[in-house]
Formats: structure tokens, C-alpha cells, sequence
């Protein structure tokens, strides 16, 4: 496979786990696609580096199992600007 790829893929590894962020902050964060960053952490990363693909894939869970809880706040956050500006 071609360096680059490789590089990437440590890049964006190392960048959720000091981050915690999610695959889409990360693709903004780097500039590529969320479909790049999740095909990279997820499946190429585990014959890089295993100790690293485990690290990210806790944090990866961990967005996961919290994702429902922040689509809500941001359902919250929308109405309650949606309400202020028709005051």
C-alpha cells in the first residue's frame, strides 16, 4: 500500500486518541473524508499498529454509546435559538 496512506492513518489514529474526538471532528480536522477516516482507523489501522487501532477503537465505542445523548442536546440547541428569534 502506498506510504501516504499509512502516514494518514497513524495521523488520525493518534489525533482521537489524544482528542477523544469523533470520526467526522477528525475528517474536518485533516481535511479528508469521515469515509476515509473510518476505513482507516477501523480497518487498516489494526495491521499498523494493534496496540494503537485498540486504543482508538475504546474511544470509538465510547462516541458511539454516547451519540444519541448528543444529538439530543443539539435538538435542544437548535429549538432554543429557533424560540429566541421568533421573540
Amino acid at each position: 500500500m502506498w506510504d501516504y496512506i499509512e502516514e494518514r492513518t497513524i495521523q488520525c489514529a493518534e489525533y482521537i486518541v489524544e482528542t477523544g474526538c469523533t470520526v467526522r471532528a477528525c475528517s474536518a480536522h485533516f481535511n479528508i473524508s469521515k469515509s476515509s477516516v473510518h476505513k482507516d482507523v477501523s480497518e487498516r489501522l489494526r495491521y499498523y499498529n494493534s496496540e494503537l487501532y485498540e486504543k482508538v477503537r475504546s474511544v470509538l465505542d465510547f462516541n458511539l454509546s454516547e451519540r444519541h445523548i448528543r444529538g439530543g442536546i443539539a435538538t435542544q440547541k437548535k429549538y432554543r435559538c429557533h424560540s429566541k428569534k421568533q421573540e
